[in-house]
């Protein structure tokens, strides 16, 4: 099999430098683990110049959709990694799948009105990357062995220069609200509890959007929220006209390797205190609360059930169930749900079976992903869809896109949420669906 060859770049634990000297570039892309700041990420990855790029088509199935992305991978051809090398990527697709795009994979009413005007999906074909590897410490590119030899060059000639840094300003011209009153808040609240009463559902997410007037440079603002709010699932993807998708997610949905496969849904949040002892008693009662372990047991069985339609007959087991895990503005409880990909299924598979995220629709997956329509009175577009890569050896990663910015045609917005279940409460979840997002309409407001 074909080898991939590697061109070593001195090491760099913050990714800005080598992603400026390409982030005007078509399908420029930076999946970005935040460290050393997070912590829990190893790699981050660069690309830029896809060779071709795969949106959605009119009337075009999720499956159509999904077919189209297998061939462009097995048209770049196959590769290795030099053997002993532990890079995650040797060559294939990155981008995203809006929510959306779970309209092309399930039945589903007209949908609620699109005012965004996202494709509900792009993924790139790329055959490099500049991966830095933070445990090794080390900054290389990699070559899919059917990229040209003088692209390889322009690269090499490309990253061995250092790129300017000046930072061009990003502000808001109103501090970022929300789309709906309380009131309005409350009214789809009710609306979903009255579907659970009548037992129609066990859990629905609510959601509500947030968004501001914008000028300036989508990266500026990337780069402050990332100080105040790392996360191992951050990225940055330059889309048409000048529009950009910043998510800084701390939610795996599915990562792929060597066919084992691994979802890490969160569903439980608490926020973060300045002072010690009432932060640590903030996570004691995440862990030690009935309503989100109910919350969370009930998208892990959702998920075990994504996961049986595409892993081997048995494989799917729960290794962690109600884990805490924290971040600079939340605590989260996430659990563990694995499995073994079956000999006749492939990752593009899985995601069909799987998308979207059970942990920000609700269960039954198909009723509350209705529900939300009905209640939700825009479309979701990139928010609750997934920022991913899927490499040509079937190696995949993919983020719940939660904690994510759109910025497009002069406006930001992002969306924060929460699961409903029988015995919340209104205006619970109404704060909650601001806290999760505080750190970003505050970051975004003193700029």
């Amino acid at each position: 099999m074909p080898t991939c060859s590697l061109h070593a770049l001195p090491y760099l634990a913050d990714p800005a430098p080598y992603f400026a000297a390409v982030r005007h570039a078509p399908g420029a892309v930076l999946l970005d683990s935040a460290q050393p700041i997070a912590q829990r990420g190893r790699f981050d990855l660069i690309s830029a110049w896809p060779l071709q790029t795969l949106g959605t088509q009119a009337g075009e199935s999720g499956q159509q959709y999904l077919q189209r992305a297998r061939r462009a991978l097995a048209g770049l051809g196959p590769a290795q990694l030099p053997v002993g090398c532990e890079l995650p990527f040797a060559g294939g697709l990155i981008g995203y799948l809006s929510y959306d795009f779970g309209r092309r994979l399930e039945t589903l009413p007209e949908p609620n009105r699109d005012d965004l005007d996202l494709p509900d999906a792009s993924l790139g074909l790329y055959a490099w990357a500049l991966i830095s590897d933070h445990h090794l410490q080390t900054s290389r590119l990699m070559f899919h062995p059917a990229l040209d030899a003088r692209e390889r060059q322009r690269l090499v000639d490309l990253f061995a220069q250092p790129a300017r840094l000046a930072a061009q300003p990003f502000r808001l011209h109103a501090p970022m609200a929300p789309d709906q009153t309380p009131e309005q808040y409350r009214g789809a609240f009710d609306t979903v509890q009255a579907y659970i009463q009548a037992g129609d559902c066990y859990q629905v997410n609510l959601t509500q959007r947030f968004r501001a007037a914008c000028t300036g440079d989508p990266w500026t603002a990337y780069q402050a929220v990332r100080a105040a709010c790392s996360t191992p699932f951050s990225g940055y993807l330059q889309l048409a006209d000048g529009a950009a998708l910043l998510s800084f997610s701390p939610e795996r949905f599915i990562k792929v390797s060597a066919g084992h496969v691994e979802t890490r849904p969160i569903k439980g949040t608490r926020p973060r205190s300045l002072d010690p002892e009432e932060d640590a008693r903030q996570g004691r009662e995440l862990l030690a609360s009935a309503k989100d372990r109910s919350e969370n047991l009930m998208i892990v069985d959702l998920l075990r059930n994504d996961l049986g339609r595409t892993c081997r007959i048995g494989s799917v087991r729960v290794p962690q169930l109600f884990a805490l895990e924290s971040y600079p503005n939340v605590h989260h409880m996430v659990s563990a749900v694995t499995g073994e990909l079956a000999a006749d299924k492939d990752c593009l598979d899985l995601i069909a079976g799987s998308f979207p995220g059970g942990s920000i629709t609700g269960a039954p997956k198909i009723r509350a992903m209705q529900i939300i329509d009905e209640v939700e009175p825009t479309r979701r577009a990139i928010y609750c869809g997934s920022l991913l890569y899927l490499d040509v050896r079937g190696e995949m990663d993919s983020s719940i896109a939660i904690r994510t910015l759109l910025v497009k045609d002069d406006q930001v917005c992002c969306w924060g949420g929460g699961a409903i279940v029988a015995d919340s409460q209104w205006q619970a979840e109404y704060e909650e669906s601001i806290f999760k997002v505080q750190v970003l309409l505050d970051t975004l407001a003193g700029l």
